[in-house]
């Protein structure tokens, strides 16, 4: 892991909302740069809701085609808030995959 993402890591798990947003905005610009770093402590947070939703909005901004798959992964997850950030990301993604993905869910969720 790098520096930078270990400093925002650190931020966005203190106590003070001014330190998360910090830790946040720290980690948006760079969030293609840090996609494996950002995926793997997304799979690792299971106690902390608003910490995996952002993790997963920073995924969302990496934009990368190595998101697809866990974007997809949690369009039915029963959290809506990683719901609505895995919509976004594809959304944000716009590849065919993506698309057919959206589509999907979009049909499944009006069945």
């Amino acid at each position: 892991m790098t520096k930078r993402f270990d400093e925002a890591m650190w931020l966005m798990r203190r106590h003070d909302p001014q330190k998360n947003e910090d830790g946040f905005w720290l980690l948006k610009p760079h969030a293609a740069e840090h996609l494996d770093e950002l995926i793997e402590a997304f799979r690792a947070e299971q106690d902390d809701r608003g910490l995996r939703a952002w993790l997963l909005e920073l995924i969302s901004h990496a934009r990368a085609p190595e998101a697809l798959p866990i974007l997809v992964e949690h369009l039915d997850h029963e959290d809506e808030s990683l719901v609505g950030w895995a919509v976004s990301g594809l959304e944000q993604l716009d590849t065919k995959e993506a698309r057919i993905a959206l589509y999907r869910h979009r049909a499944n969720k009006y069945d």
